[in-house]
């Protein structure tokens, strides 16, 4: 299989949601149906199985299962970045190998969680290995910094030493934490690294400063403008009044609790009930919220649910 191999990834990226069907499997026809519409509005990637995805909900036999899906569905797989990232090392081995077997683009690894205490040496050996393991030069790797859910972070010096010791694999950096004191760190600590900033809200300001884009949930809904703003600001243009349009939708969406938000919007504009399921520990979402947050957000959520 041909892929283009991804040394220093950029654009707009969106870890889709998850879809599931009213007794808990994922909705595949919904799942598909979704990533198509998500990347014909403009994203550059889907990376499944995010935290948006609920992924650590998920098996990894669903996530094998939904990523060929996706393949099957006519999804170019150079497309995708999934994730990967699990507690356990074998089972961290076996998506990414599949990943990379399938031609994905690259494939987004959290910290080994839960053992908090094992520090920048033990998450170094976790990345080491599991890049030994899956022995694949095709394997390119985007850390995934989330610290406020995985209780672990993925520092400034941790990056530079895994660039330095893999500087073909642990090509890209995503910084989920919210605080831009670090993402400037990452930057300046890990220079070829690609570093994409928590959200679209610091899109322009991360682009300005050197990061390579944004991987956000709300490209779930709103690809096409973000994918418009992130064009126009790397052309130099005056971005001032899309930047405020899109944090306006993105603030909206985010207050109301990112995962069920969208979930509850697209279940209201695409009349499929479907969407309000969530995955315990989740509650579901509801359509009341639904239309109360396509009220709040207007005509900036006319092109929801339209090719």
């Amino acid at each position: 299989m041909q892929r283009t191999i991804m040394t220093r990834p950029q654009g707009t990226i969106a870890p889709i949601l998850t879809p599931f069907e009213d007794d808990g499997r994922i909705a595949r026809d919904l799942w598909a149906s979704h990533a198509k519409w998500v990347l014909d509005q403009g994203a550059h990637f889907l990376s499944p199985f995010g935290t948006t995805g609920e992924a650590l909900s998920l098996s990894l036999r669903e996530r094998i299962q939904a990523l060929e899906w996706l393949v099957d569905a006519g999804i170019s797989p150079a497309r995708m970045m999934p994730g990967t990232g699990v507690t356990a090392l074998p089972e961290t081995v076996e998506l990414s190998k599949h990943a990379v077997g399938l031609g994905c683009a690259g494939v987004m690894v959290l910290p080994s969680f839960f053992y908090t205490g094992a520090g920048d040496n033990g998450q170094a050996r976790y990345y080491s290995e599991l890049i030994e393991r899956v022995a694949d030069p095709a394997l390119q790797m985007i850390l995934y910094h989330i610290p406020q859910n995985s209780g672990v972070p993925v520092s400034p010096a941790l990056t530079a030493s895994l660039s330095k010791a893999f500087p073909d694999t642990v090509v890209a950096y995503k910084d989920s934490a919210g605080d831009w004191n670090n993402t400037a760190a990452i930057i300046a600590a890990a220079p070829d690294v690609a570093v994409f900033p928590s959200s679209e809200a610091q899109l322009t300001k991360g682009l300005a400063s050197g990061a390579a884009g944004c991987i956000s949930a709300t490209v779930n809904l709103n690809a096409a403008a973000i994918r418009r703003l992130y064009d126009a600001a790397r052309k130099g243009e005056d971005v001032t009044e899309a930047d405020a349009a899109i944090k306006a939708f993105r603030k909206v969406i985010q207050d109301a609790g990112l995962i069920p938000a969208m979930k509850a919007v697209l279940a209201v504009k695409s009349g499929d009930r479907r969407w309000l399921n969530l995955r315990a520990p989740h509650e579901n979402a509801t359509l009341e919220s639904g239309q109360a947050l396509l009220e709040a957000l207007g005509g900036a959520a006319d092109h929801i649910g339209r090719n």
